[in-house]
């Protein structure tokens, strides 16, 4: 369901920045369903990848041979990423904050953690540089929380108007999309659920959320996997 609602989120057309795992999954699912003209870029310096199955990492090699281009990794920041060329990027996360603020560094003191984590990688610039952030991740109370340990990519800080008192060309995350449900921002930044899974009740996306959720006046359901999108992305998956 996390990775199909990703999928529906994307449109035909858009730029869309990848990474490896269930945001590719979701992004070649949006490609060979609903979005046949979404271009895929990989943080490896491929443009308009068109694979025929799951790639395993960046560096995997049908990413290259069906590309329209494959340029440096440097060019990839400085030439698309960082002047706003790309209209949608995916990011994960250890720790989710209620403003959208991203932990994938540290949890606990920075100087004396209790788990560090794998770190920003590309994170950060795609968190400020792209016109949009779609975050995925599954839903705990130990992943959403009132407070992140550590901004690693910064979301809308501590509400309305931070990230543009910082000169952030993005809208930073506009859709948070879990195991449970999906998120967007109000207008101060705060994340409000607007749409449950199938068989997900409120009170259980409450309960893995770290802090008092604001819910939509108008709650919707998501729409359950289409048979189409379900052999789509079985033959996907298959073909890894």
């Amino acid at each position: 369901m996390m990775t199909i609602a990703a999928a529906r989120a994307l449109n035909n057309g858009q730029r869309c920045f990848v990474g490896i795992g269930l945001p590719s999954t979701a992004a070649n699912l949006a490609r060979t369903t609903h979005a046949p003209e979404l271009v895929l870029i990989y943080e490896s310096g491929t443009l308009g990848s068109k694979p025929s199955r799951l790639p395993a990492s960046i560096g995997d090699g049908i990413l290259a041979e069906t590309a329209d281009a494959v340029i440096s990794v440097p060019e990839v920041f400085n030439y698309w990423l960082q002047p706003g060329r790309i209209d949608v990027g995916f990011l994960g996360a250890a720790q989710l904050d209620r403003f959208g603020n991203i932990n994938t560094t540290v949890v606990g003191e920075y100087g004396s953690p209790t788990v560090r984590l794998p770190g920003a990688g590309g994170a950060p610039e795609i968190a400020a540089s792209c016109g949009e952030v779609f975050v995925v991740v599954r839903q705990t109370r130990r992943s959403f929380v009132e407070r992140v340990d550590f901004i690693t990519s910064f979301g809308h800080g501590r509400g309305e108007g931070e990230r543009a008192a910082l000169g952030l060309r993005g809208a930073g995350p506009t859709l948070v999309i879990t195991d449970v449900g999906v998120m967007r921002p109000d207008r101060h930044g705060e994340l409000t659920l607007v749409a449950t899974h199938p068989g997900v009740t409120v009170e259980q996306v409450r309960a893995a959320t770290g802090w008092e959720l604001r819910v939509a006046e108008h709650l919707e359901t998501s729409a359950p996997p289409s048979p189409d999108e379900l052999a789509t992305l079985r033959n996907l998956k298959a073909a890894s």
